[in-house]
């Protein structure tokens, strides 16, 4: 017959050495998707005043479908016209640049999703190429941005 102590010790003894030898679980964080601008087809053509930009999203879903971020923004605005591309790039302080901006996109992260952002080239916008700046916000904080070149010529 083991003694009470004996007892109360195996009882204590037996759940401490099964957490001992048990592997410790591997916390597995949610990879929400990512998004990415621009397909080239979007940017590599001229546009003419009044005509609209779509900015197709490139979306890279995570390997566990079904999860979303509520709180991702895609923006997208278009600034110009500058008289070289050289200008555009050296971000020269130019008089009479405008800004054309799209409506902010929140993405549900379901898979298939393809999101866009559409910007209206205003009828009055002057000839010249335009600086198209693109941003992921998650939560409130610019994740990445990116810029390309766009180039509106005049009306046919």
């Amino acid at each position: 017959m083991k003694s009470p102590r004996l007892r109360l010790l195996s009882c204590l003894a037996v759940p401490l050495l099964a957490a001992c030898a048990a592997e410790p679980s591997e916390m597995v964080a949610e990879v929400p998707p990512t998004y990415t601008c621009c397909e080239d087809l979007d940017v590599d053509r001229p546009y003419q005043p009044g005509q609209t930009l779509t900015v197709q999203w490139t979306v890279e879903s995570p390997d566990e479908p079904g999860f979303t971020s509520p709180q991702v923004e895609l923006t997208a605005r278009l600034t110009g016209p500058y008289g070289t591309v050289d200008d555009l790039k050296a971000a020269s302080a130019v008089p009479g640049l405008v800004t054309f901006t799209a409506t902010p996109v929140r993405p549900t992260g379901t898979p298939g999703e393809r999101p866009a952002s559409t910007i209206v080239i205003g009828p009055g916008a002057e000839p010249g190429f335009y600086d198209l700046v693109t941003s992921v916000i998650d939560g409130g904080n610019a994740t990445s941005s990116g810029s390309s070149i766009v180039r509106v010529v005049p009306e046919r």
